[in-house]
């Protein structure tokens, strides 16, 4: 299975994060928004429209940039593939609409956060991404 996930970035180098609600699996954690790729559908498709959905604005597919990918190493499940994308460039407030919260947290906190395990490796790969230019 296919998961994009999108690190929206304010100038202030901010990045959105948001909780999961409470029902759901990993409820309460804190992850990068986004959600699954739907058949025929492009990933930076599927990465816009995940984030109008749950967060009511409009990304273009192309100012969304490849951070990077984590996949489930445990081999008792083969879990999701999830690939990171950032972006600077949106229309819009970001609103919680399918979640418990959301923040905006500095880079170099994020895994400092509670999430889930395959956001841990996105947020690392992120912090290479803003600490290199």
């Amino acid at each position: 299975m296919l998961v994009v996930a999108v690190a929206l970035m304010r100038g202030d180098g901010r990045v959105l994060m948001q909780r999961r609600r409470l029902g759901r699996q990993h409820g309460g954690l804190w992850e990068f928004p986004g959600g699954k790729v739907e058949a025929g559908e492009s990933l930076t498709q599927a990465a816009a429209r995940e984030i109008a959905e749950e967060l009511g604005v409009a990304v273009l597919p192309e100012a969304l940039a490849p951070v990077g990918f984590a996949v489930n190493r445990t081999t008792d499940s083969p879990g999701p593939v999830i690939l990171l994308f950032a972006c600077d460039e949106w229309t819009g407030d970001p609103a919680c609409l399918d979640a418990e919260e959301i923040g905006w947290f500095p880079p170099d906190v994020l895994a400092d956060l509670a999430m889930p395990p395959l956001d841990y490796p996105l947020a690392q790969a992120l912090l290479g991404m803003v600490s290199h230019g």
